[in-house]
């Protein structure tokens, strides 16, 4: 169904000669609803969520990696891939870079410019400090470079273990090796309790400043937020 709308897209965009200078992508919303029925997709050998943990509404990377597919063939290389890792709220950056647009101090105070990816040209790796993700339930993680720390001993969501229900014997901490261990499947906090201080003093800061790029703090509205780093 997916293939075929955005078929009929373009097929409509040539037929109006708008193809070429048109920039069109194609992402979705972030992980996959078990509403889906993940039992019945894997009768046919189907896992929406790939070899990642966790759906929807989870902390883990099932609920938040996604298709991002962009064309433009006037000015983006066809068949041109990057690892980079980009959130959606990037887009608005990247667009006002495209138009020369000057984002406010309190504009967009997430989002980085992915245009040099998108154009194939050089830039500084990484593009992004980090990524800070939340749950439904409001739980946060960090990702940067390899590392991702989830402030919750759960799912934060509705997968396995559930928030209140199947917590008694985690730790109140998650760090994945994400480079190592794409599943999620190993908490190595223990391992590693400088990398957990370094990633929490950073998200720490980010939630302080009111932003995670460059330009003047801003306020944040929740002032309970810090309770759960305790």
């Amino acid at each position: 169904m997916c293939d075929n709308v955005i078929g009929q897209v373009i097929e409509k965009l040539k037929e109006y000669d708008l193809y070429d200078n048109t920039l069109l992508i194609y992402t979705s919303d972030n992980g996959c609803s078990p509403m889906a029925n993940f039992d019945e997709l894997k009768g046919f050998g189907h896992n929406p969520s790939y070899i990642f943990r966790g759906h929807k509404a989870d902390i883990y990377e099932g609920g938040h990696r996604i298709p991002l597919i962009i064309q433009w063939p006037q000015r983006i290389a066809a068949n041109s891939i990057s690892d980079e890792p980009v959130c959606l709220t990037d887009f608005v950056a990247t667009i006002a870079d495209l138009v020369n647009y000057s984002i406010k101090d309190n504009e967009a105070e997430d989002s980085v410019s992915n245009l040099d990816i998108w154009l194939g040209r050089d830039y500084k790796k990484p593009l992004r400090e980090a990524i800070v993700h939340h749950s439904i339930n409001g739980s946060f993680s960090i990702r940067k470079d390899d590392w991702k720390l989830e402030m919750c001993p759960d799912s934060g969501g509705w997968s396995y273990p559930i928030p209140g229900k199947d917590t008694a014997t985690l730790p109140l901490i998650q760090l994945y090796d994400l480079k190592n261990d794409i599943g999620e499947i190993t908490n190595v906090y223990e391992k590693y309790p400088e990398v957990v201080d370094e990633m929490k003093a950073l998200l720490i800061k980010y939630i302080n400043d009111g932003r995670s790029t460059k330009g003047n703090s801003q306020c944040n509205t929740d002032s309970n937020w810090n309770k759960e780093f305790d």
